[in-house]
């Protein structure tokens, strides 16, 4: 998967938006308002920042040696992706699809149901 097609399968889920919120080199992707990825658009190396369920993100760090604790972000919560590496796309699809669930969950009832979902 490049750039372009995980900006696509992230912007194609229900309210998902893109933003610059930390400068034009880091694309963040948003459910209702919540980061679920994020992407330097200016590193060699292709990699993402998803959220990830804690125990979960120990088993997947042990796993695999592309999942590595969040850079610059909570390491109980967030795992950098390395994109480049071998990791399949159905794997990473399922965890952009893990990311942006935690997050669509944990907003408020009301905000769900305004965004739809």
């Amino acid at each position: 998967m490049d750039i372009e097609q995980f900006r696509e399968y992230c912007l194609a889920k229900k309210a998902s938006s893109e933003d610059f919120p930390f400068g034009p080199e880091t694309l963040v992707l948003k459910v209702g308002g919540k980061i679920f990825a994020l992407t330097g658009l200016d590193s060699e190396q292709f990699t993402v920042n998803l959220k990830c369920d804690p125990d979960r993100a120990v088993e997947l760090r042990e796993q695999y040696p592309e999942i590595q604790p969040g850079w610059h972000m909570n390491k109980k919560h967030w795992n950098t992706l390395d994109f480049e590496g071998s990791l399949d796309g159905r794997t990473l699809r399922e965890l952009i699809d893990h990311s942006y669930e935690l997050e669509a969950k944990s907003l408020k009832k009301a905000e769900r149901e305004a965004l739809g979902l």
